[in-house]
């Protein structure tokens, strides 16, 4: 008999209120866990959170083994959706240490590393799940993922299909119709998201649930036109020269042939952005909303989507191309801010800033050019690299062309436990707005290869609702602080970040 949310809370009242000792009775601890992980198991299933946190946190007081597995296992699956990825990441270890070696345990632990920004750990987890159990879904849907993130969609559909046919997870659909979005193949991805919605339950609406709705009428918006048209052959290679304004770096283009605007190339940003007056002269209009997050108060934001016919910069044209609208926008923008921006990496090609010689390159196969370093390269809706952080911590960061700074996340200065000699506040203005928990950290010392800042102040950044939307712990961003002494590609084929030194 299924016993209902109600009857929980009540007997769980009930056994709080019996005085109990425990040195005497270990039966009515375990039995007092057992009642709390049933309440948490449905306020898990309805959605709540939160409030399952703490019941499953409640659970673990006097629980036998198996019900300490059950109870740790549903306090994970929690945090992670509510995008706790830190304390996640600690209770993956807390999992991990009970020493259950099954499939699905073991892909929660991996699911937990790819949530705290450990991508290769992650994937190396999944792979050895799949060498033992080939049939692990949870496993394929995590290697797919993985692939997804390295370019590798047509491998990644395969591992994403063979985790939907073991089973009919919601999520699974969800990852598998990002990547076929990804691929501007939007038929079938509003198909696959209709069909996550379908599976979801059927007490609410998350952020989640509500961006799949918006993406599935918007991609449906297209009808037979395809997105992101390019009018050139496959082999052409673009250079288009480009003004560096205060740290950005800005081209010239035309939006559906009206008058010439500046655009910030911005690979901090997953697709086109447009201020509401520029798109409104533009004559493009917004087909649904759509929710962004980044650094700044506002935090989570509704935004407006919609598609721009043409776009051309120099001898460069693309039409049917995705674009946000800031409406509603925000108050207080600093003047000096340039609101319009592109992405070339939402155009899936990869693009090399030269910013010795003032020259942006976008091609799908860019000609091989010498390096200096060459950094393993994710693209998961953002460009992502691997730094270590005081020589021990991992961190994944966000390369971004649009920003200025070298910055790490507060969740990661919280990690670090420095504290500085000096609390010197820092005005930021994010894509969000002023953030109110900026603040400068001297004495980091930052890795990426064999770059290292030694003894180096960053910017710390509130980048936790970016991080919830994306998935994965931000562990910081590198601007044009970091960027500005190379020529630096993103190969989308080769998922490597290469920098070579002026």
């Amino acid at each position: 008999m299924r016993i209902g949310v109600g009857s929980l809370l009540t007997a769980l009242a009930v056994a709080s209120a019996v005085p109990i000792v425990i040195d005497a009775d270990s039966t009515s601890a375990s039995a007092r866990s057992e009642i709390r992980l049933q309440l948490a198991d449905l306020l898990l299933g309805d959605e709540r959170y939160w409030e399952s946190i703490t019941a499953y946190d409640r659970a673990k007081e006097g629980a036998k083994p198996e019900q300490l597995l059950r109870a740790s296992t549903g306090l994970l699956r929690s945090l992670l959706q509510v995008g706790e990825f830190t304390r996640g990441y600690e209770e993956a270890l807390f999992l991990d240490g009970l020493g259950d070696t099954g499939s699905e345990h073991k892909s929660l632990y991996a699911d937990a590393l790819w949530s705290y920004g450990l991508f290769e750990e992650a994937e190396g987890t999944y792979r050895d799940i799949l060498a033992v159990n080939p049939s692990s879904a949870r496993a394929r849907h995590g290697l797919g993922r993985s692939l997804a993130a390295q370019s590798r969609l047509d491998e990644s559909l395969v591992e994403l299909h063979a985790a939907i046919a073991v089973e009919d997870r919601a999520e699974f659909f969800h990852t598998l119709g990002t990547v076929y979005r990804r691929m501007n193949r939007y038929s079938e991805a509003a198909d696959l998201f209709e069909n996550y919605v379908a599976r979801l339950p059927a007490t609410g609406t998350t952020e989640k649930s509500e961006w799949a709705r918006a993406e599935m009428r918007f991609m449906r918006s297209f009808g037979d036109r395809t997105p992101v048209v390019l009018d050139s052959p496959a082999d052409q290679v673009y250079t288009i020269p480009f003004r560096l304004v205060r740290d950005k770096v800005v081209v010239r283009g035309r939006v559906n042939n009206g008058d010439r605007i500046d655009l910030v190339v911005d690979t901090g940003a997953e697709q086109m952005v447009m201020s509401l007056p520029t798109a409104q002269e533009a004559g493009v209009r917004p087909i649904t909303n759509t929710l962004s997050a980044g650094v700044g108060d506002v935090g989570l934001r509704g935004l407006e989507l919609g598609r721009i016919d043409s776009l051309k910069i120099s001898d460069f044209s693309v039409n049917n191309v995705p674009v946000i609208i800031k409406n509603p926008p925000l108050t207080g923008v600093p003047e000096t801010r340039v609101e319009n921006s592109i992405s070339p990496l939402a155009f899936g090609l990869s693009t090399v800033i030269d910013y010795k010689n003032h020259h942006l390159i976008m091609a799908r196969r860019l000609p091989e050019e010498p390096s200096d370093i060459e950094l393993p390269l994710r693209v998961h809706r953002l460009a992502l690299v691997r730094g270590i952080v005081n020589q021990e911590y991992p961190k994944t960061f966000v390369v971004d062309t649009g920003g200025e700074v070298i910055s790490i996340s507060l969740s990661t200065a919280n990690v670090l436990g420095m504290i500085p000699a000096r609390y010197i506040p820092l005005q930021v203005f994010g894509t969000s707005g002023w953030d109110p928990d900026a603040f400068l950290l001297p004495g980091v010392h930052l890795a990426f290869d064999r770059i290292q800042y030694d003894n180096f102040s960053v910017v710390v950044l509130n980048l936790h609702r970016p991080s919830t939307l994306l998935g994965f712990n931000i562990g910081g961003i590198i601007g044009h602080n970091f960027l500005k002494n190379y020529r630096v590609e993103f190969d989308l084929e080769d998922s490597l970040l290469r920098l070579r030194q002026f």
